[in-house]
């Protein structure tokens, strides 16, 4: 009898513990040029919450603004004031860096929705650092590789001044195997592309290779169609993204971006969360709805076997990435980034939508450059 009560004690005592409430904070981008990305971020990570309908979990939704000084600021808030347990949500990289390193180094657990610069994937890493996302070479690395293989020899690349435009002409250069006709580094939030267009115009290229998320991207390919230079595009999902291409119309049509998701994958979680996604917010999907979703269920994976205030078990936990992702198989590598195929897509219209569908793979596999310099 005392062996059995002493059981059921036990049983008690983990279910607890896998049940202790945890405190989420998710900042994003919900105001600016940004909105769309961070919006997207949020209602992707909240549908994956609401699905769950766990009463031990809180989620704290801040705007910054897209300002470093603004995420510091509410991160801090968080961390000292609403007494948060994981931090999630940041958009852009320059933001990233002032705020992760500072978090985990409080030790925080950190899941990153996008942003994933070299410096936290190598020589920065951190225990309680997760990219749920990619490392922010990788799908410009994918770009460079269907560049290659399109047998373009002399491509002009440009991307915006900050660690994600950096890391992304890294990452291009690092699999393209013909010629540059030129780099540009433009200024962040940059909207008139003229001076750039003339360049491109200029240089003998035989392709473009860009890098502008957001507002940045919609400025330039409504630019660049209408100033006639007619060379074949390629850039990351990112420029090319599901609310981007509304905007942006039918001069998208044709052009090959690389993602790790999109939204014909087949398998059964991609499939529910599309329609799930649709159902509730009357859009479809975009790459950060299905990168929010996925990191809030490696959370959620995370919680059904740790205790969050049990660091090495709720680490531990992170790391099995037990959960059926948007993305099918998933796998983190040593340095807690994903370890996953990029496709490339192609813009077509779907009825009156303009959308993506997958037209090859561009790398499989693939984890990250910055691999070996991580030491934990």
């Amino acid at each position: 009898m005392l062996k059995q009560l002493l059981a059921s004690v036990a049983l008690l005592a983990c279910a607890s513990a896998a049940s202790a409430e945890v405190k989420v904070g998710l900042i994003t981008t919900l105001s600016g040029g940004g909105a769309g990305l961070g919006i997207d971020t949020r209602d992707g990570f909240m549908l994956a919450v609401e699905e769950a309908g766990r009463d031990d979990l809180e989620v704290v939704v801040e705007d910054d603004q897209q300002k470093p000084d603004v995420a510091v600021q509410i991160a801090d808030r968080m961390i000292q004031s609403d007494k948060v347990d994981l931090l999630t949500g940041i958009v852009w990289s320059n933001l990233a860096m002032a705020v992760v390193p500072s978090a985990t180094a409080q030790g925080l657990f950190y899941l990153s929705t996008n942003a994933a610069p070299a410096q936290l994937a190598g020589k920065g890493c951190n225990p309680n650092y997760f990219s749920v996302s990619y490392q922010n070479d990788n799908l410009h690395e994918a770009a460079g590789a269907y560049a290659t293989s399109a047998d373009f020899k002399k491509t002009f690349i440009l991307a915006p001044n900050y660690p994600a435009g950096k890391d992304s002409l890294n990452g291009f250069k690092r699999f393209f195997k013909g010629e540059l006709a030129g780099e540009i580094y433009t200024k962040l939030g940059q909207t008139d592309y003229a001076a750039e267009i003339a360049q491109i115009r200029a240089s003998g290229a035989d392709s473009v290779f860009f890098f502008l998320p957001g507002g940045m991207g919609i400025s330039f390919l409504k630019q660049y169609a209408d100033s006639g230079v007619d060379l074949p595009l390629v850039g990351p999902a990112f420029s090319f993204d599901q609310n981007i291409l509304q905007a942006v119309g039918d001069a998208a049509l044709g052009v090959k971006n690389t993602s790790q998701w999109n939204k014909d994958l087949e398998n059964e979680a991609n499939a529910h969360f599309v329609e799930a996604y649709l159902a509730k917010y009357d859009r479809l999907p975009s790459l950060y709805s299905a990168q929010g979703y996925d990191t809030a269920l490696l959370m959620l994976s995370a919680m059904d076997k740790a205790d969050i205030t049990d660091k090495d078990a709720f680490r531990a936990a992170l790391e099995e990435a037990d959960f059926a992702s948007v993305r099918g198989d998933f796998e983190f590598s040593a340095s807690h980034h994903p370890i996953q195929d990029i496709y490339v897509r192609e813009v077509i219209k779907e009825g009156d939508i303009l959308t993506n569908k997958i037209v090859g793979t561009a790398i499989e596999d693939r984890g990250h450059a910055y691999e070996d310099e991580c030491k934990m």
